[in-house]
């Protein structure tokens, strides 16, 4: 009978490093992209043995894909799911766009937008790795625009959808390049205000555009 308890005692400890670790290789890959995030490197960041980290994740690709899911796991919880309380719509819309940019502002990464960081180094690849980030990203964006989708059915609002995804998506990102590269914070006060002004001018009601006070 103590044959299970030690395989799970050995089982809860691989996770918990592995947790740790990953928290070190999102961070460490929204800074130096995820062409950076070699095992060498992360062992260094970290303070991890390069062989621990190969026995967790056997080569690079590994790495870099199990970073890729955790830091997707963190986006959902940190934007996606507490936008849920709000109802379908340009309410969970306002709610995403308000969350989004705080994940970016409160530097859950040091890089800001973990996906916003690595998507450059994917945008012309291809492979497993590539296909992750690329992955998450049209699921984000899907999922903005299936909230206009629902608002404009509803007669929440009067837009093309499609068009207003892509503008609210870019005000967001812009966002997040322009406070990194001028190390201010003012940008993500000013994306919110335009995003406030482009679903007021769709028609959308006050009290959804209030939800992206920051």
């Amino acid at each position: 009978m103590s044959i299970p308890v030690v395989q799970d005692g050995r089982r809860a400890r691989g996770d918990a490093s592995r947790r740790i670790v990953l928290h070190s290789a999102t961070d460490l890959a929204s800074v130096e992209g995820l062409d950076g995030l070699t095992i060498g490197r992360l062992a260094q960041a970290s303070g991890s043995s390069k062989s621990s980290i190969a026995t967790l994740f056997r080569s690079k690709e590994g790495l870099q894909l199990a970073t890729v899911e955790a830091a997707r796991e963190i986006f959902t919880a940190r934007v996606v799911e507490p936008a849920r309380e709000c109802p379908r719509g340009v309410h969970r819309l306002a709610a995403l766009l308000r969350n989004s940019l705080a994940y970016s502002k409160d530097r859950v990464f040091t890089g800001g937008c973990f996906f916003a960081a690595t998507a450059a180094d994917v945008d012309s690849k291809s492979g497993p790795v590539s296909d992750a980030v690329r992955a998450a990203l049209v699921d984000w964006y899907g999922y903005i625009e299936a909230q206009l989708r629902h608002a404009v059915a509803a007669e929440e609002i009067d837009a093309d959808a499609e068009v207003l995804a892509f503008e609210l998506v870019a005000l967001n990102e812009h966002a997040n390049a322009h406070s990194l590269l001028m190390d201010d914070d003012r940008p993500y006060a000013l994306a919110a205000a335009a995003m406030r002004g482009r679903l007021r001018a769709a028609g959308a009601e006050e009290s959804a555009a209030a939800l992206l006070d920051l």
